[in-house]
């Protein structure tokens, strides 16, 4: 057992202190998970790396009480946590009421996210939320992938599958939402 997955189980059964242990411990990887997200945003980004890792950490150990099988669990919690928070962002840079009003930009059939600055978080996160109705696991492979800049191999093994699985399963969730990114843009 990892000394991350022991402060995660002290967390979870409600040690106070074990949340100050746990800062530390993943900090320098969740700000490098923060900075590879932010490197894809758009020119003119106010959002810091800093402030991201800081408000995920406050989402994933706050009030709520969490449940974190280990390590993996744990960062694939903060890449949902910081989809959200990078989604929410955009939705309050685009709002008209801020002068938002961006057009939709097709991604390219090969790439979905994984380095393409000009995705349209908004329309990626619809289609996720869609993927995730269709099937679950998929859906949380496209996160750990895009949110959380993990490799196939990493994934495979967070999701107890093989990595030609993972690689499958990822093509196929790619072109899936092509289309359904494609289909709401028309």
């Amino acid at each position: 057992m990892t000394d991350v997955t022991r402060i995660l189980n002290a967390i979870e059964r409600g040690d106070a202190k074990a949340t100050d242990e746990l800062l530390p411990l993943v900090y320098e990887e969740l700000r490098i998970l923060a900075a590879q997200k932010l490197s894809h945003e758009p020119p003119g980004q106010t959002l810091q790396a800093t402030a991201l890792v800081h408000e995920a950490y406050i989402r994933l150990v706050g009030d709520e009480s969490q449940s974190w099988d280990s390590r993996g669990h744990f960062f694939a919690a903060a890449a949902e946590a910081m989809r959200r928070i990078l989604v929410e962002y955009t939705r309050r840079k685009r709002s008209l009421k801020q002068g938002g009003a961006k057009h939709r930009v097709e991604i390219d059939e090969a790439d979905l996210a994984v380095d393409d600055p000009s995705v349209d978080l908004i329309a990626l996160d619809e289609a996720l939320t869609r993927l995730a109705e269709k099937d679950a696991q998929l859906a949380e492979l496209v996160k750990l992938r895009y949110f959380a800049g993990l490799g196939l191999e990493q994934v495979a093994q967070i999701q107890g599958i093989t990595r030609r699985t993972a690689t499958s399963h990822w093509a196929y969730a790619r072109a899936w939402l092509h289309r359904i990114m494609a289909e709401g843009s028309e």
